[in-house]
């Protein structure tokens, strides 16, 4: 019976782990990153192709390479960055990244579409950002969040039904691994939704 309890519990940590890692922020970005940039026909299915790559290396990426590199030396426990103090850093890399990613679309005329990603993605880390220096604040919530408001207002509202799962999918994964709670995941989710709305008003 012990034995069964523990394969059970640890189940339930390798599924909430495969959620966390498939459906984390820079995977997700990096993904819809593509479609969005295809959607706006006018720049050209090459140049869309190129920007959606410029997007999520500068954007995703290279803030993930730097977070496994400070893992490498010890100074975060892991890529997910679960101690609220350890994320003010990444939060700046991240942030630096997202504003040249923005200027470099913007010069290369990358379209409307995915700039405004860029402009929404940015603003929500610099929220994020702000929120961590003084409580810890679900970013996969976020991002996940964000994604799936974003693909409904270019792609209709049927694509945002089919993805909405998500949402729960990953709130349910973090509450199991016990990185946040559930106020730190509606909290999340609700910057996630309202930081596209806020730049399409007003940008769009």
């Amino acid at each position: 019976m012990a034995e069964a309890t523990i394969q059970h519990q640890e189940y339930e940590r390798n599924w909430a782990r495969i959620v966390s890692d498939v459906l984390s922020p820079p995977v997700v970005w990096t993904l819809l990153a593509f479609p969005l940039a295809l959607a706006e026909e006018t720049i050209g299915r090459g140049n869309a192709i190129a920007s959606a790559t410029l997007y999520g290396f500068l954007v995703c990426w290279v803030p993930v390479m730097f977070i496994g590199w400070m893992v490498k030396r010890g100074h975060i426990t892991d890529i997910h960055m679960k101690l609220r103090r350890q994320r003010i850093l990444p939060f700046g890399v991240s942030i630096t990244c997202s504003a040249g990613a923005v200027g470099l679309l913007w010069t290369l005329k990358a379209g409307t579409i995915l700039i405004l990603f860029g402009v929404a993605t940015l603003l929500g880390l610099i929220v994020m950002a702000l929120i961590t220096i003084f409580w810890q604040i679900s970013i996969h919530a976020m991002s996940i969040t964000s994604a799936v408001v974003v693909a409904g207002m270019v792609f209709g509202m049927t694509v945002a039904l089919w993805l909405f799962p998500l949402i729960p999918v990953v709130g349910a994964a973090r509450l199991k691994l016990k990185r946040h709670t559930m106020a730190q995941l509606v909290a999340g989710a609700l910057v996630g939704a309202l930081v596209p709305v806020f730049v399409a008003v007003t940008m769009g």
